[in-house]
């Protein structure tokens, strides 16, 4: 939490400087080549909504006759396979060297590409760690009738390597969702209303996703005040979600209309303030405090007697942090689990002082040790 809150304005540069990071900036040019002038692991998250090598035949309609807006732009057409894969394989690479080690990489796309993109991200050694499939609750319909509905893109989240030590926000992912264990299946209408960006009355991008999505995805793998970078940039979304989410940003864009709508766009994103972006930990997350920590801090002392809840057992504590019950000594959690007669016990939750005759767990000085570590 202590890092500096990204700026509030956006700006465009025509290629990066190795020299200095270009922190909550829009890069104009080539993903490839851009990437190229960033140093190694510099980055913290990357979210990436490639082109889809859609392989369209001839326009779309509705049963009205009118037509379906697709994605028709030159930068999604590539004359085979080969040339999509050689073109996915150098854009991931460069990723890969950019990124942290500690950091991750998302990619969306759909049936026609997301396959390939796999293939290639385990060839350069990412490791997956899921498949998210984004479920459309509205999507476009399939007005030819000649297949199933399209109702979902799919995300691959993916760390550097194998034995990378990545950011999982688990515990903010189960608030988020009412505390049920956030899936790996996400129901988040597509983009629309106010938040479709409209240029003469036609949208500006084609494919711009949900802000929900990205909120969820960089809050779930980084932190406040992290570098989120998005090489195929777009209108912006990434950049508004992050500014909103205290992170910073650096975006590729090679489309001058593109690159004029997200900056319109961000100059009007609020930027999120530091004391508002603290989550909810997990237990994993949360700093370790042994239990002879609070021996030395004094809020219990050497001769005190524990019990649980119900008084059955008493224990005695000692100078070390251990405990003695009967014939026995051991830590915390080894005379918890000696007395009930249980293979393993924890400690924290199970043994109680006495504050005014009510009893406590201890757990609640392990709490004290650690709001006084943030």
């Amino acid at each position: 939490m202590g890092r500096t809150i990204l700026r509030t304005q956006s700006r465009v540069q025509p290629r990066a400087q190795a020299s200095a990071l270009p922190l909550d900036t829009i890069i104009a040019g080539d993903c490839v080549e851009v990437l190229k002038g960033l140093p190694a692991q510099c980055v913290d998250m990357i979210f990436a909504d490639p082109p889809y090598n859609l392989q369209l035949r001839g326009e779309l309609h509705r049963p009205d006759q009118s037509r379906v807006d697709a994605v028709t732009d030159a930068w999604d057409q590539f004359g085979s396979f080969a040339e999509y894969d050689r073109f996915t394989r150098a854009w991931l690479g460069e990723c890969q060297r950019v990124l942290k080690p500690t950091g991750s990489l998302w990619v969306i796309g759909s049936y026609h590409n997301i396959f390939r993109v796999g293939t290639a991200l385990q060839d350069l050694g990412f490791w997956l760690l899921n498949d998210i499939i984004w479920r459309k609750a509205n999507p476009m319909p399939n007005f030819k009738g000649t297949r199933f509905t399209n109702a979902h893109e799919t995300l691959i989240w993916a760390a550097k390597s194998e034995k990378a030590r990545y950011t999982f926000h688990y515990r903010s992912m189960k608030t988020l969702n009412d505390e049920l264990q956030m899936r790996s299946d996400w129901v988040i209408p597509i983009c629309g209303g106010k938040e479709r960006l409209k240029l003469n009355g036609s949208k500006a991008h084609p494919t711009q996703k949900p802000e929900a999505l990205l909120y969820r995805c960089i809050m779930a793998a980084s932190q406040p005040g992290d570098v989120v970078l998005d090489p195929f940039f777009g209108t912006g979304t990434t950049g508004a979600v992050a500014k909103r989410l205290g992170r910073h940003f650096i975006g590729i864009e090679r489309e001058a209309s593109y690159i004029a709508a997200a900056h319109a766009r961000l100059a009007g994103t609020v930027p999120g303030q530091s004391d508002n972006l603290a989550t909810n930990k997990s237990k994993r997350e949360e700093p370790r405090v042994p239990f002879g920590l609070v021996i030395e801090k004094g809020l219990l002392a050497p001769g005190d007697i524990l019990c649980d809840p119900q008084r059955r057992h008493a224990a005695k504590v000692r100078a070390d942090g251990s405990l003695v019950c009967r014939d026995a000594t051991g830590s915390i959690h080894q005379i918890a689990a000696r007395v009930q007669g249980l293979p393993a016990c924890n400690g924290w939750t199970y043994w109680h002082y006495s504050v005014g005759g009510q009893l406590q767990p201890i757990d609640t000085l392990r709490q004290q040790i650690r709001a006084a570590m943030h």
